[in-house]
């Protein structure tokens, strides 16, 4: 046992030094997992067969020695550390929350809106957004009855385009929300539940959750006569992370701009329970979802103006992980009441991932705000990772996080800054 935890000691020193070479760090590792085997310990390290890039599995097992217990997984409540993770393209590739939309919309299960009118589904939705939907999808049906959307090839695509922000002919389908709180077209993703039981909606995520497993990786599908992903794959890399944090003792948890109900079917094959899953949340009057969200952060429900999407995942982390209530919650909380890990591959991570005090892990899908902090790595706990299903390209161009990698609250572009105000230059991506 001696031996195992000295190894990983060294590793943890060798991170940003030159003390120990990523080969003597990795015959460290391979001591340390036969050691916690011979000795029956819950404590191990990342399984060495699974491919990580340059030296991120090293610096993640040092991470979990230097910070996590071994046993059980904790509870914060209890002083355990957390350790948080995105689930899109971040635990799994591709999209799990469009993945359940795409079955709805082949399977008859989106109702026609009150008054057949689109604008009721969202408070964002533009005149041309329900104007689309509304040709596309007629008034024959009555509100509150399924669209015949496996052959109303019309409104099936149009449904998929607004998914997509905006209509067939290219008009923007949503308008004058907080960019930095919420992506009304995520937000609209969940709404489309709207007439159905949370019952019903955890029968169809179980049931797209088969048929894009059950899919030849990387292949598509056609909804209306759209092609669109169709198949989903749980990262093993990840998977081993989460149990490895678990066995740690840290207080693994989601926080997913796709539905909770969705995100609770996927995150069953990681051993979470329920109430570890943070995502969208529908309200639900009378067992039916309503279409309308909870808030957050002192933001009334049913405004539907924030959800777990960059400043939303922070307020959604310490409101349900940490009982702050109202606009504090929008704010970073002092570094002992924060999450140790986090683990994202969007703009809607970069707020939660900053806000990780011992090491933040990013899937790089390109996103040029979150890799601009990434790669700017001002405090060196950035650790940057190809996706480990079909990587994206290296980017061609830096990202000009100097002039307009930043949105802000209304929408603009902007430089990316970091915590103390200073403009971060243009990054290069190397990680690919």
């Amino acid at each position: 046992m001696f031996r195992s935890l000295h190894a990983r000691a060294l590793c943890a020193l060798a991170v940003g030094s030159v003390l120990l070479s990523a080969t003597a760090c990795s015959s460290a590792e391979s001591a340390t997992k036969e050691d916690a085997a011979q000795s029956g310990s819950s404590c191990t390290v990342l399984d060495p067969s699974l491919a990580w890039y340059g030296d991120n599995r090293v610096r993640l097992d040092a991470m979990m020695t230097e910070f996590g217990t071994c046993g059980a997984a904790g509870d914060v409540d209890d002083g355990a550390p957390l350790a948080l993770f995105d689930w899109d393209n971040t635990v799994v590739k591709n999209d799990i929350g469009s993945a359940t939309a795409f079955w709805m919309i082949k399977n008859n299960k989106v109702l026609q809106p009150a008054g057949a009118d689109w604008a009721t589904t969202s408070r964002f939705m533009t005149p041309a957004g329900g104007a689309a939907l509304s040709a596309a999808c007629g008034s024959e049906t009555a509100p509150g009855q399924p669209l015949v959307t496996s052959t109303d090839l019309d409104c099936a695509d149009e449904i998929v385009a607004v998914l997509e922000e905006k209509t067939r002919d290219g008009q923007v389908a949503f308008d004058g929300y907080d960019h930095r709180r919420t992506k009304a077209a995520y937000a609209w993703a969940v709404q489309l539940m709207a007439g159905h039981t949370e019952d019903e909606i955890t029968e169809y995520a179980r049931a797209a959750r088969a048929e894009n497993l059950a899919a030849a990786e990387g292949s598509d599908q056609t909804v209306g006569t759209t092609e669109v992903d169709g198949s989903v794959r749980y990262y093993a890399q990840i998977e081993d992370l989460v149990k490895s944090l678990g066995a740690h003792g840290f207080d693994v948890r989601i926080i997913s701009a796709s539905a909770e109900p969705v995100v609770r079917v996927w995150s069953e094959q990681l051993g979470l329970d329920a109430d570890h899953v943070m995502g969208v949340r529908p309200i639900v009057e009378g067992g039916v979802l309503t279409g309308r969200l909870r808030g957050c952060g002192g933001v009334a429900d049913g405004d539907d103006s924030v959800i777990p999407y960059i400043d939303g995942k922070r307020c959604q982390v310490n409101e349900v992980v940490y009982g702050v209530q109202g606009p504090t919650a929008f704010e970073q909380l002092p570094a002992d009441r924060r999450q140790v890990f986090a683990a994202g591959d969007s703009v809607t991570d970069v707020t939660f991932l900053g806000d990780a005090t011992g090491a933040r892990l990013v899937i790089n899908r390109n996103n040029p705000e979150l890799m601009c902090n990434a790669y700017d790595n001002s405090d060196g706990k950035w650790l940057v990772n190809p996706m480990f299903i079909e990587p994206k390209a290296q980017a061609d161009a830096p990202y000009h996080c100097s002039t307009d990698a930043y949105t802000d609250a209304a929408g603009a572009k902007g430089a990316v800054t970091r915590a103390d105000g200073s403009v971060i230059p243009d990054q290069v991506d190397s990680v690919a």
